[in-house]
C-alpha cells in the first residue's frame, strides 16, 4: 500500500526492491517480515534481492515457495552476500534484522554472530546507491545506530510512519474479511 502511494501504481513489475539484513545489538529478531515480503512481493512482478551474511538465510521451505510464487507472479528472486550490492539502484530498501535460525536458543552465540557484522547498517553512504528515488521503509520499531541512522530514517526518503499508518488498514480489511468477506459489488 505505502508502495503504491509513493509510486502511484500498483504494477511494481521490474520494481527493484532490497530486502537487507541489518544488525542489531539484541538476540534473535523474528524473520517474520523478509519471509513475507519474499512471498509478497514479487508475486506483484517486483525484483526481490535479499542482501544478507551467509550465516542469516531465510528458512529454506519458505523461500523455495516464494521462488515458485516469483516465477508465478513474473518477478524473481536474488540473493547477495553484500548489502552494497542489495542497495544498487534499488527503489525501495527495507533493512531489517533478523536472527540466525541455527542459533535459535544459544543467545551467546548469536550476539557474537551479530557483532561480526555491526556495519551492515543502512546510511547515507548506502542510501546514494539506492536509486535516485529509492524510499526507505521499515516496519517499526527500528534499532537507531545499528539497523539504521538518524539521518536516513528522518530523513525525507524515509516512509516508515507512513508505513505505520496503513498497517491500520491493513488490519481492518483482515478484521473484515474474517468476519464475513467483502460487502456485495453493486
Amino acid at each position: 500500500m505505502t508502495i503504491e502511494e509513493v509510486f502511484g501504481t500498483r504494477d511494481l513489475s521490474g520494481m527493484k526492491v532490497c530486502v537487507s539484513w541489518a544488525f542489531a545489538p539484541s538476540y534473535a529478531k523474528p524473520m517474520s517480515v523478509p519471509q513475507g515480503l519474499a512471498l509478497l512481493l514479487p508475486r506483484f512482478g517486483a525484483d526481490l534481492t535479499i542482501a544478507r551474511p551467509p550465516e542469516y538465510r531465510l528458512m529454506p521451505h519458505l523461500m523455495e515457495r516464494a521462488h515458485r510464487l516469483a516465477r508465478a507472479g513474473g518477478g524473481s528472486i536474488t540473493e547477495a552476500a553484500d548489502m552494497d550490492e542489495g542497495f544498487a539502484g534499488a527503489q525501495v530498501v527495507y533493512p531489517k534484522s533478523w536472527g540466525a535460525e541455527h542459533l535459535f536458543g544459544n543467545e551467546p552465540e548469536a550476539l557474537a554472530l551479530n557483532a561480526r557484522y555491526r556495519d551492515w547498517i543502512c546510511d547515507g553512504r548506502r542510501m546514494a546507491l539506492a536509486a535516485d528515488d529509492a524510499i526507505y521503509m521499515h516496519c517499526l520499531p527500528a534499532d537507531r545506530g545499528h539497523e539504521v541512522t538518524d539521518e536516513v530514517i528522518d530523513g525525507e526518503r524515509s516512509v516508515v510512519f507512513e508505513e505505520a499508518a496503513n498497517r491500520l488498514h491493513t488490519g481492518k480489511a483482515v478484521m473484515a474479511l474474517t468476519m464475513g468477506g467483502y460487502p456485495e459489488q453493486k
